[in-house]
């Protein structure tokens, strides 16, 4: 969400669409490799975040603050302007990626402990750079957007009953505990967040500019506590880990896509919705795997984290590569150009 603030704030100021396009590019390329580096600390030295874990709800606290302070009320007006995209977006999202998460770690025959990660993974809200994903790729910011902050504002009441129906089988779910964990890590700083920008709006327009970093080095702080706390574990595990989430993703995707196609939303509302269905806000699933399972069921968020960034902005390379070539290829040959 701190992402597409960029994409707001530059396109309302007298810059260039390039400098605005360059900056979204930075942005969802340099926070894929600052949280591999971090992923990769994290393993080489793993005592250095001994003990770490229990600053992870605080740390993810940090990163939903900053969102409430990039959000506007034009977040909100885009909901009541297509509430039955918004919908079907949200519907979407929690059916297929909690479906896919379940299906793969069945499939994969994974541990308990691995199972519940990945489910859990599949049961959070939207990605906090899928918006400026969507950008990127020519999509419909506004969908989502709108999207995106809807399926964060319901993850307390969404992401425990999902978490407890698919992966209870695998281990047990307290999710009144999550819910308060959710409500306490990820609304109230959002509502905080939105209390200060309304007040003090002025004071945080200056600093709109620093808080995508800001969140993009805290939830590398993350990644590197909870692959720290696994490092023994993903010398075993990473290979299928990493399957499992190339999968999540891939097909999250490609399904999201396709339910844009079939609900007529046409390319750009396609491509919000494959973004909005296939990227997670794995920082939130890595903080209640760590809290409520453990440490190892964490893991499939941590490489989430760094997966669904390299794998989005590479689909949106290739959508917008598309998009302007079908432009072209629809645009009108001059009178100069054409021959007898």
């Amino acid at each position: 969400m701190q992402n597409e603030q960029v994409i707001q704030e530059s396109a309302g100021t007298t810059d260039t669409a390039g400098a605005t396009d360059r900056a979204a590019r930075r942005a969802v390329t340099v926070f894929p490799v600052l949280v591999l580096v971090a992923g990769a600390i994290g393993l080489a030295s793993p005592d250095t975040f001994a003990g770490w874990s229990v600053s992870v709800p605080y740390l993810l606290g940090v990163v939903m603050f900053c969102m409430g302070l990039t959000m506007t009320k034009v977040d909100f007006q885009g909901v009541a302007k297509r509430p039955w995209a918004v919908g079907l977006g949200l519907v979407a999202h929690y059916v297929i990626m909690p479906g896919l998460g379940w299906l793969i770690a069945h499939v994969l025959g994974l541990s308990p402990q691995l199972a519940a990660g990945v489910i859990l993974v599949g049961c959070a809200p939207s990605g906090t750079a899928s918006n400026v994903v969507t950008y990127l790729a020519r999509g419909d910011v506004a969908l989502s957007v709108s999207v995106a902050t809807v399926s964060t504002v319901l993850a307390p009441l969404v992401t425990p009953p999902l978490t407890l129906l698919l992966a209870g089988a695998y281990l047990p779910v307290d999710a009144g505990s999550m819910m308060t964990d959710i409500l306490k890590t990820v609304l109230l700083p959002v509502l905080a967040g939105l209390t200060v920008r309304f007040l003090a709006g002025r004071y945080v327009d200056r600093v709109l500019g620093a808080l995508p970093w800001l969140s993009a080095v805290t939830v590398a702080v993350i990644v590197a506590v909870v692959v720290g706390g696994s490092a023994t574990a993903i010398k075993s595990a990473a290979a299928m880990v990493l399957l499992a989430v190339v999968l999540h993703n891939g097909l999250g995707l490609l399904l999201g896509y396709g339910a844009g196609k079939a609900a007529g939303l046409g390319k750009p509302g396609s491509r919000a919705m494959a973004f909005e269905v296939g990227m997670q806000n794995s920082g939130l699933a890595a903080s209640l795997a760590t809290a409520h399972f453990s440490p190892l069921a964490a893991l499939p968020a941590a490489i989430f984290s760094v997966w669904h960034n390299v794998s989005g902005a590479l689909v949106a390379a290739w959508m917008s590569y598309r998009s302007r070539k079908a432009e072209t290829a629809a645009a009108p040959v001059p009178d100069a150009l054409r021959t007898g």
